[in-house]
């Protein structure tokens, strides 16, 4: 652990400030790619930010702030879905989606296809290839942090590689 870790852990607000200053853009990207949505990557961000603000104390130096940050965005990616379909299951829901805002103007056009693509994809295919495929987690640890089966993570997998690269061939 690193003296800005240790400081941040002890309470130090700067600190905490300036890690998040250094990680704010790949939690936000991995919020991008797990929700398909801007708004709700930045909700979602945010509230990794406060998590790890909360449970800062806990964090041993184990394995690299970063790693640790990273696994607790993925949780609260995954905690805030399952919170949204019990939601869903209990009250009628109107079927508009909301309109993601537009990537940053430097991404090519390829890459925004992708992204579009990417956040098209169904909810359990899209935390599947984004996991396995970008973040590099095996179907084992997609299954354990989920809560599906290694089979169903493969299964979603084959599902989204096809559905992309049904999108990106039109």
């Amino acid at each position: 652990m690193n003296e800005l870790e240790r400081r941040a852990q002890q309470g130090d607000r700067s600190a905490f400030e300036q890690l998040y200053r250094l990680h704010a853009g790949r939690v936000y990207a991995l919020c991008l790619r797990l929700a398909g949505d801007a708004v709700e990557a930045r909700r979602l961000a945010q509230d990794a930010f406060v998590r790890a603000w909360e449970r800062l104390p806990g964090f041993r130096g184990d394995s690299a702030f970063s790693s640790w940050l990273h696994r607790l965005t993925v949780n609260v990616v995954l905690a805030d879905r399952r919170a949204a379909s019990r939601r869903q299951r209990r009250v009628v829901i109107d079927g508009d989606a909301v309109d993601a805002a537009g990537p940053p103007d430097a991404w090519s056009p390829e890459r925004l296809d992708l992204e579009r693509a990417i956040a098209a994809l169904p909810p359990g295919a899209r935390a599947v290839f984004v996991l396995f495929d970008i973040e590099g987690y095996g179907h084992e640890e997609i299954a354990a942090m989920t809560g599906i089966a290694p089979g169903t993570s493969k299964a979603q997998l084959h599902r989204a590689r096809r559905l992309l690269r049904e999108a990106l061939s039109r």
